[in-house]
């Protein structure tokens, strides 16, 4: 089967994925989330935000590794979405943190969304650099490189895992904070991949995905510092 065909298929099935991680949540563990006042402009904010950032990081890192086109970015879409939502909140008053319920829906759909960038091998520009790892695969091109989309996925995965213990064990604390814990993982752990990638550099050895996963990681950190004493987000079954 086609790569962009594969890739498209699992793009979708990534969404689904998280829209079904979101569901158990809410239906399933019965965890309750604070929302915004206004729902639908929020939701709209959130996806311009993370529409634009895809395409505007993708594409910029596709130009400064000497590449032409348009290119999309998950760690693009992650980051306008982020400014988008707090630029909404700042301007409507709303301080209340509304990340929790994306959590391990984010960590899902990037687990399941990056098995999609792998099966659509060079075109997809997200392979690693070349290795002699017993690992290594060949995309297509005679080459053995870094399957650097199965490390993110797998990375997500055991964060999504962990996550669900929490929520098993009624954790509070890690269930009202668990979309800042989701965006350090993912800050920290893509900006270690970051080196394994054949992206141009913009400051030293950093990419500009180094560059945007610090400060998705020191975002992240800053929330979790400043976090407040969090309320019981779940509801008791019934005995």
């Amino acid at each position: 089967m086609d790569g962009a065909v594969l890739h498209a298929i699992f793009d979708v099935a990534a969404w689904l994925s998280a829209a079904a991680a979101g569901w158990w949540l809410t239906r399933g563990a019965r965890v309750s989330f604070p929302k915004p006042s206004t729902e639908w402009p929020y939701v709209a904010a959130l996806v311009f935000g993370a529409g634009l950032g895809a395409y505007l990081f993708g594409t910029l890192n596709l130009w400064l590794s000497g590449m032409t086109g348009l290119a999309r970015s998950v760690e693009g879409a992650l980051a306008g979405g982020i400014v988008a939502v707090e630029l909404y909140k700042w301007r409507h008053g709303i301080v209340l943190r509304t990340g929790a319920r994306f959590a391990l829906p984010l960590a899902v759909g990037i687990a399941v969304g990056r098995i999609g960038c792998y099966a659509a091998g060079l075109d997809d520009f997200t392979y690693g650099t070349p290795t002699a790892l017993p690992w290594g695969h060949d995309f297509g091109d005679g080459v053995l490189r870094h399957p650097v989309q199965l490390y993110e996925s797998l990375a997500m995965a055991a964060f999504a895992a962990l996550y669900i213990i929490a929520v098993f064990r009624r954790s509070d604390s890690i269930i009202a904070n668990g979309f800042y814990l989701a965006l350090l993982v993912y800050g920290l752990q893509r900006f270690a991949w970051e080196f394994l990638k054949p992206y141009g550099p913009v400051i030293g050895p950093l990419t500009l995905f180094h560059l945007l996963s610090l400060a998705i990681a020191v975002y992240a950190a800053v929330m979790l510092a400043t976090a407040p004493q969090p309320k019981a987000l779940h509801e008791r079954a019934a005995a």
